[in-house]
Formats: C-alpha cells, structure tokens, sequence
C-alpha cells in the first residue's frame, strides 16, 4: 500500500500525539495490522479499566472506547459520527451518541481573568454572585451559575484554556491520519478526508459561541407567540466568542422521569409537545436544534419545555426543504421509482452503482412500511433500514440530510423515554399536508419558475460569448482538452516493477552465465543474488495483481454473470 507524501507533515507536526493515537487505536484493536498477527498472548494483553479483555468487546464499543481515551476533540469527532449513519452505519451511530464528553473544570482564577479579559470588566462588577464551582464541564467549554446585579439569574458559559490550540493540534493529526485510511480499502467507503473536513468546519464553527448566541435569538424570534416552549435568552452585552452569559432556565431535564412523575407531570403531554415543538423547527422554520438528547430538554412549570445547548444548529434551506418533500411523500404513498429517483438526485452516486438491486431493496422497504397502520410505523427504525440501504450502495447523502435523518430518530427515541406509545409519524402527518400543499402552492410553483426562467437567462446571456471563445481558440490553435486518468498509479507502478525485475533477472543471468567475479564455488556473487531478487519482484508483483482480483478478469465476469442469472 502507498502512503501519500502530503499526509506526512501533518503526523511529524505533533510526533508524540501522533504516536500516542496511534497506540490507543492499537490498543483497541482498531489499527490494521495488530490484526493481521493471531497471537493469543498480546491480544490478552489489552484490557479495560475493568479487566475486560478488548478483544471481546464489540467493534462499535471498542469505537466509543478509543475516542474517549483519544480526547475531547475526537470525543466530538465521534459526536458528529453520529449523525452520519449514511457514513458509518445505523448501529455504530446509535452506539457513538451516547458520548458524553467531560473535562476538568479550568482553575477558578484562571477562569476568572478570562472572563474579566473578554468582558472588559472586573468579575464582582458584572456579577453580585458567580460561583466558581461549575455547574458543567463539557469538551470545549464549562458552565457557571451566576447573578447579575440586577438580580437576573444567569449562566454564564466559558471556554476551556488553551482548547484552540489542542484542537488545532488534533485536527492538523487527524488530517495526516484521514490521508493515510484513505489508502486502506477497508476504510475507503466511509470517505476519511471528506469527513475529516466536514468536521474540521463544523468544529471551528462550534468554537465560536457568538455562533450561539445567535442561534438563541433565533429561536426565541421563531417561537416568539409559542408560550408552549423557552429558550435562554441570551445577553449579547455580556457575550463574546469565548464567553456566553445567558438566561438560567430552572426546570427538570426529562431525563429525570422519577422527579418528572414525582412533580406530577403528564409525561404523555409532555412527550407530545417536545415532538411537535421539533417538528416546528424542521417543517416550518427550516432551523432546528441538532441534539435533542435527554439532557438538552427540560420541562418548566406549567409543562413548557425548555430548550438548551443550542450549539449544533441545522439547516433546511428552499432546496433541501423540497428534496425532503419528496422523500416523505414518495415513502407514504409507496412510489418506490420516484424515491430512488430523488435520492440519487439527492446523494453522490458511485459510478458503479447496481441500479436494478437498489430499486429492489427500496421496494421491499416501502412495501414492509406502507401496509401498516400509520401509528403502527417505527420512525427511527424505518429511517435507520432506508440509511442502510443508502450506505449498503454507498451513496453519500449530504451533510444536512443525513443530519435531519439523525435528529428525527434522537427525537422519536427521546420521546419514547416519556411515552412508549408516541409515534412521530402521526405528529408528522399534519406537517405532510402543509408539504402537500406547499408544493403545489400557486406562489411557489411562479417563485420556481422564476428562478428556472432567470437560470436560462443566464445560460442565453453566456452561451454566445462561451462559443465565441471556442471558436477562437479553436482557430488559433490553443484548444486543448484535459484527461484524467483516475486509478492508473498501480497500474503503472506494477508495470515498472515488472520491466525492472525482467531486467534484474536477464542481467543476472548473463552474469551468472559468464561467470562474471567475485566467485563463490564457482558462482558470480552478483548475479545469483540479483536473480534471487528479481525472482522475489516477480512473486510479490504476482501477489499483488491476485490480491486486487485483476488477475482473471475474464473468469470473474462469467462468475459474476452466472450469479445474477441465478439470482
């Protein structure tokens, strides 16, 4: 296997962290070529905190295990995982949300002249009270209680010392790493560099917390006339990048059913609200709250739910709002062509994609869903059997996609905490006729049209001036077209390797055939070992080309073709 040149100063950058990844994913029995040796002995040698040897642990378990022990930034790594059950599949993301990532908290003092450098203001002028002890203390920051001298009473959330600079260290390493499984086949599929830097953005983007305070205030704008929800309302006179003060919501998270119950809460009504509040976000405010995990939710007084942590924000615009339309549509009322249609419309289609075998599966899919009762129907299940499907053909969904996906399974399975019974498809089916409606709405289809008819305009407006170019180039003979030929190193490399162990061997041979010194018995040094070397290219180029399934083309096809007529 190659190693890519460029992936290497991202590794040598930070030698001892990189050293030190490498060795838990070893330890975990998550690098390839530990592997590759069956020794009983050095498998026995890693074991948890609790004696268990790793090797019996799942692989989704071993997963969460390393990025705990790898850190806060792999911790949320592992975080955005989860929501890319399209990349990783169904059951590794169900495993990677239950990550919780806790720091220790920073010292107090430090802590305080970081808030006093951002805010411009000694501590004890802000605040009548701030209690060093906090509350919480995630991956990238911690959570204080406070009182303002107004008597407001607030939290004020600020980030870790020096987690830029870790993070940065991290993700330099992790690129270097992403590089490198690119040229691992077992990991190709799940697109390392790609996903490396999907999170990179999105990691940079959360370490921003004016990002948000402005999420809040969108929120609160959204919900404004809703009394039925809350959220912390933030004070931007009080808030920078690193430090965020906002409303402190005094409820029960809905984790705590005991307390829940204990308070006399109707869990049921409180199931149903949380859901449909969500919903909202999705269906009709196109922005909405990325983790709605237990802990995320609380329950006010007079059952309002209130809403925290609203970091990890997603976004529906107009197009992906209409591929979601589709989607929905095309699954209730079993149009199985027109879902495969939109999805790979949808997602990034591999070049070799068996069309006929995907229809297939997504038949048998919607059939199993569209002859059960509407309240009989498992979202999160359904919605994990379709992602597997998409992955099983490794079609690529984008970023926002498979990120909804995700959230309306979290959701429905937060609710099921409080109510068993609930089912998500039926509080998603009122928001299905507002779909219905919205597609075929008068306004929408003109605003459509409008776009497709300036979309043309464009292209009329180009299209002149593009072939005048053409034509020009052409004429002066500076018209040129670009080939790329993808997949032809190995090709190349084993062909070299081939010419060059030829060579080797037709040498040797004439140095062994003219007895050419020094001599040993008789025999030239020389070439004896060179043909011993170009015996041992040729073996391994021979290895190599069996290996990759290039050898008998020709008898794989009848192979292949024999199978599917079978089938």
């Amino acid at each position: 296997m190659a190693i890519k040149l460029s992936s290497i100063p991202h590794l040598l950058r930070d030698l001892n962290r990189s050293i030190e990844i490498l060795t838990i994913l070893s330890k975990y029995r998550l690098a390839g070529w530990i592997d590759r040796f069956e020794v009983d002995l050095a498998r026995n040698m890693f074991r948890n905190s609790n004696g268990v040897d790793l090797a019996d642990l799942t692989f989704e378990t071993r997963v969460r295990l390393a990025l705990i022990d790898l850190g806060p930034t792999f911790v949320k790594f592992g975080q955005m995982l989860s929501t890319r059950p399209d990349i990783v599949g169904a059951q590794l993301a169900q495993e990677l949300s239950h990550l919780q990532s806790d720091l220790p908290a920073d010292p107090p003092e430090a802590v305080r002249a970081l808030v006093e450098s951002e805010l411009g203001q000694p501590l004890d002028a802000i605040f009548s009270m701030f209690d060093e002890v906090p509350i919480a203390s995630a991956s990238i920051g911690q959570v204080h209680r406070a009182r303002l001298r107004t008597g407001d009473e607030v939290v004020v959330k600020v980030q870790h010392i020096g987690i830029r600079d870790k993070i940065d260290a991290d993700l330099e390493v992790l690129t270097g790493i992403a590089q490198l499984l690119e040229q691992v086949p077992e990991f190709k599929n799940y697109r390392p560099r790609e996903t490396a830097a999907e999170f990179q953005r999105a990691l940079r983007r959360e370490l921003d917390f004016g990002r948000e305070e402005r999420n809040l205030e969108e929120f609160i704008q959204n919900f404004s006339e809703d009394t039925r929800v809350c959220f912390p309302r933030p004070y931007p006179q009080l808030s920078t990048g690193l430090v965020l003060t906002m409303e402190w919501l005094d409820g029960v998270k809905i984790c705590h059913v005991e307390k829940l119950e204990a308070m006399g809460s109707d869990l049921k009504e409180i199931a149903r609200r949380g859901s449909d509040i969500f919903l909202a976000m999705i269906f009709e405010h196109g922005s909405y709250h990325a983790d709605p995990h237990p802990g995320n939710i609380l329950v006010l007084p007079g059952n309002v739910i209130g809403v925290i942590d609203c970091g990890m924000v997603g976004r529906m615009d107009e197009k992906m709002r209409g591929q979601v339309e589709e989607i929905v549509m095309a699954i209730t009322q079993g149009e199985v062509d027109h879902l495969a249609e939109t999805i790979m419309h949808v997602g990034r289609v591999p070049p070799d994609l068996d069309e006929g075998e995907f229809h297939y599966d997504l038949s048998e899919f919607v059939s199993l869903y569209t002859q059960r009762p509407m309240q009989q129907i498992d979202l999160g299940k359904a919605l994990n059997e379709m992602t597997e499907i998409i992955r099983k053909y490794h079609i690529l969904l984008p970023n926002g996609m498979a990120m909804l996906i995700k959230v309306l399974v979290m959701l429905e399975g937060t609710a099921r905490r409080l109510d068993p019974e609930i089912s998500l498809v039926n509080l998603i089916e009122p928001y299905q006729k507002k779909l219905i409606w919205r597609r075929f709405n008068p306004m929408r289809q003109l605003q459509k049209f409008r776009r497709i008819y300036q979309e043309w305009e464009q292209l009329a407006e180009q299209f002149p001036r593009g072939m005048c170019e053409l034509i020009n180039q052409m004429q002066s003979g500076r018209f040129d077209v670009q080939l790329e030929h993808k997949g032809l190193e190995p090709s190349v490399n084993r062909l070299v390797l081939g010419m060059l162990s030829s060579a080797l061997f037709l040498g040797s041979s004439l140095l062994l055939a003219h007895e050419v010194p020094p001599l040993l018995q008789g025999v030239s040094v020389f070439g004896f070992v060179g043909a011993i070397t170009s015996v041992i290219l040729g073996l391994r180029l021979f290895w190599a080309i069996r290996k990759s399934g290039h050898l008998d083309r020709k008898a794989q096809m009848i192979a292949e073709k024999e199978r599917k007529n079978r089938g």
